[in-house]
């Protein structure tokens, strides 16, 4: 097991929300069964004044761990400076069996939390609060993944060996390597740029049609696209090395960090999009964000097209 200042502070901030969370599972699971907003009872009453509290339990874990996401990709990265043969967080998420599926899991999570955090707000924004029973039925289902997040964190560290040889990100992520992740090297350029893009287009013309379902669906297929495109072409250009293609390695200071910018882009960007056709909100909410995840998912076509187009005006080449 590896123990630093960032794993113990990863870990004492787990059990926190852990038992926190196991509090509002409680209340929830209890609001879920009794809610009756025309109930004029002392249960109905006492359920009001639980539901603030596990509301607000709820809130703050989730609020929290978006930066919190961040501080365990640092941490990730802080680490791997001690595992022989790691260069990145790449290194340190591939030195276990586990390290993939919780940083998958991970993601989801903060999309389902993110997603419980809208569907909030708008029941509060009504006097009626008519999603009370569906947000603290969102969360019960959340709490499971939560605390699989929370367990599998723990058991990734643990599981962690020091003195064991790791996979650096220039064999992970190259088309010699025997991970799934190779695969995408073996697709065209040309149809990952149009797929790419093409979907970049989709997003714009739903919006157009104001059909929200198919505006939801084509940003969740933007996140697939998106990163696939980002460690296949777009990360050449950044290390501006045709051979290095990794996702991690420009949340490093020799980068300017760059790397942060360009998922919180994406996350914002699909998100709202991805809200914006399974919020049950008002039409100004959901146009709100419609805008939203236009511009950051055109910020994040932007700035990832920069790089090619700078690189060929400097050099007259592509890679």
């Amino acid at each position: 097991m590896i123990l630093t200042p960032e794993v113990l502070t990863l870990c004492i901030l787990n059990i926190l929300f852990a038992f926190f969370a196991i509090i509002a599972f409680v209340l929830s699971v209890k609001i879920f069964l009794q809610w009756d907003l025309n109930a004029t009872t002392q249960k109905q009453y006492l359920l009001e004044k639980q539901s603030f509290l596990a509301a607000t339990i709820i809130k703050y874990i989730f609020a929290i761990k978006v930066p919190l996401f961040l501080f365990f990709i640092f941490t990730l990265d802080k680490i791997s400076h001690v595992l022989t043969g790691a260069m990145c967080a790449a290194g340190v998420v591939d030195a276990t069996q586990y390290g993939t599926y919780l940083l998958i899991l991970k993601v989801i999570n903060l999309y389902i939390f993110a997603y419980w955090l809208m569907l909030h707000r708008a029941d509060m924004q009504d006097e009626n609060q008519p999603y009370t029973k569906r947000k603290f039925g969102l969360f019960i289902a959340a709490f499971f993944l939560f605390i699989a997040e929370v367990v599998l964190e723990g058991i990734m560290f643990s599981a962690i060996d020091v003195d064991k040889m790791v996979s650096c990100c220039g064999s992970l992520y190259s088309s010699s390597a025997t991970s799934y992740v190779s695969n995408i090297f073996r697709i065209d350029t040309e149809v990952l740029l149009f797929v790419f893009y093409g979907n970049f287009v989709l997003i714009g013309l739903f919006y157009l049609l104001k059909n929200k379902y198919l505006f939801a669906l084509s940003n969740l297929s933007f996140i697939v696209s998106g990163v696939i495109t980002l460690i296949a072409f777009f990360g050449m250009y950044i290390y501006q090395l045709p051979t290095h293609h990794c996702p991690f390695c420009f949340l490093q200071n020799d980068y300017y960090y760059v790397g942060y910018l360009i998922y919180f882009l994406l996350f914002i960007g699909t998100f709202s999009g991805i809200g914006a056709g399974l919020l049950p909100a008002s039409n100004t909410s959901r146009n709100i964000g419609y805008k939203i995840s236009l511009l950051f998912n055109g910020l994040y076509v932007l700035l990832l097209s920069l790089y090619p187009l700078f690189f060929y005006i400097k050099n007259g080449v592509w890679l």
